[in-house]
């Protein structure tokens, strides 16, 4: 299958505002993933008043919100391949934040799930969309590098969520959390509706020659089967860790809500910002040198590098080994970020982007969010996690496994898109 080719240098010059595009859409995914993460951080004190068992944990926190996130992605990908991309974005912003925002006035089971639903319709909106843009505002040389400072916001926007909803929920109790955290996202509207509308594939000299009519080479493309598959097992484990992190620790180890938020802020911006930033340069970096595949096979690496971590979290009592491996673990589990989204972009070309980058979202999100996450939920309930919180140890275990498997399939397909 054919890929864009690099510009020359003489005319890759980066104008100001691609840098200004990038860091409003960076800002709007922070927003995106503090109020995604938010209501793990609540799940302790959510259950003690609600009285919900950890598989409506699983479906509140997880299910509810990947419905619509993965199931109208695919839809809004098409918008972005199509229509004004930052229309789109920002009409999703101020959804997800009004519905946020009203996630605190709650008090039943149904309406809280009803909100998380909400918050995903919105937040479907912006990967497809920010990500088609920030390829059209840099040239293809930069593209998992630009992607992965764009990631960084997943470490910045759990940061935030933990360090803060931790102190919010102490202070307020966790219903001001969502109101303080969720509505002034509809601030962020005004910022996005300031970008320019780049032209698809204006930083490349011979973009694929794809149209938004050929969707269907999304998935007769051998490397990309390798490529959605291997990603979407290395997300379920990857994600495991913001969705079930806080509880397992509260559970496992005894620790407060509070101690948990500052320690797992201060990890996901010291480890996670940069490992996120630091994964996309080297994924660029090893796509010159070894070719096409090179991408993937950093993100095998990494894969691979996350199974002995995990064992070390899942089973260390040691407060020392416990940090270590919790900060290498979000590191390596967010490196790979920036690689993924360039690889998509790279073989769908500036007309299926949105579609590609959709596709993508949907297999990584669905299987951590609803694959994952409920099966987790399920597994504690069934091993009677009420009366011994130790056996949450073992639930987990799908996060080892599954990143051993993604290892396997994301270097296959490094394989595959290195002979093609």
């Amino acid at each position: 299958m054919a890929e864009a080719s690099v510009m020359p240098a003489e005319v890759e010059k980066i104008p100001a505002h691609s840098w200004y595009a990038l860091g409003v859409l960076t800002l709007v995914y922070v927003l995106n993933f503090l109020d995604r993460v938010l209501i793990y951080f609540m799940f302790t004190p959510i259950k003690a008043e609600m009285k919900f068992t950890d598989t409506q944990l699983g479906l509140l926190g997880a299910t509810s919100f990947a419905i619509f996130y993965t199931v109208l992605g695919i839809p809004f990908g098409r918008l972005a391949d199509r229509g004004s991309r930052k229309k789109l974005i920002a009409g999703g912003l101020a959804l997800w934040s009004l519905f946020s925002g009203l996630t605190g006035f709650t008090h039943s089971f149904e309406t809280m799930f009803l909100c998380r639903l909400m918050v995903g319709v919105g937040e479907a909106t912006l990967g497809p969309a920010a990500l088609s843009l920030l390829s059209d505002y840099f040239p293809a040389r930069m593209r998992a590098t630009v992607t992965a400072v764009y990631s960084s916001a997943i470490a910045v926007g759990s940061g935030l969520a933990l360090a803060l909803g931790g102190q919010v929920e102490g202070l307020l109790g966790w219903r001001w959390a969502f109101f303080l955290l969720g509505f002034p996202g509809l601030l962020g509207c005004l910022l996005v509706l300031s970008l320019r509308e780049a032209r698809r594939g204006e930083t490349e000299r011979e973009p694929v020659r794809y149209t938004a009519r050929d969707w269907k080479v999304l998935f007769r493309s051998v490397p990309l089967r390798y490529h959605y598959l291997g990603y979407a097992l290395f997300g379920l484990a990857s994600n495991q860790l913001s969705i079930w992190g806080v509880t397992f620790f509260a559970r496992v180890h005894g620790l407060d809500l509070k101690l948990i938020g500052l320690l797992g802020g201060l990890l996901s911006l010291l480890a996670g910002v940069p490992g996120t930033v630091l994964g996309g340069v080297l994924a660029d970096r090893l796509r010159k040198r070894r070719g096409r595949g090179g991408r993937l096979f950093f993100s095998a690496a990494c894969a691979l590098l996350s199974v002995p971590m995990w064992l070390a979290l899942l089973f260390s009592d040691g407060a020392a080994l416990l940090l270590a491996a919790n900060f290498f673990l979000l590191a390596l589990s967010l490196m790979w970020l920036g690689a993924a989204a360039a690889d998509v972009h790279d073989i769908a070309g500036p007309q299926l982007r949105g579609l590609g980058v959709a596709v993508y979202f949907f297999a990584v999100n669905f299987a951590a969010y609803v694959v994952g996450a409920l099966t987790i939920g399920r597994i504690n309930d069934a091993l009677g996690v009420g009366t011994n919180p130790q056996v949450m140890r073992y639930g987990l275990l799908i996060c080892p496994a599954a990143s051993l498997l993604a290892a396997l399939l994301l270097w296959r397909g490094g394989r595959v898109l290195e002979k093609s």
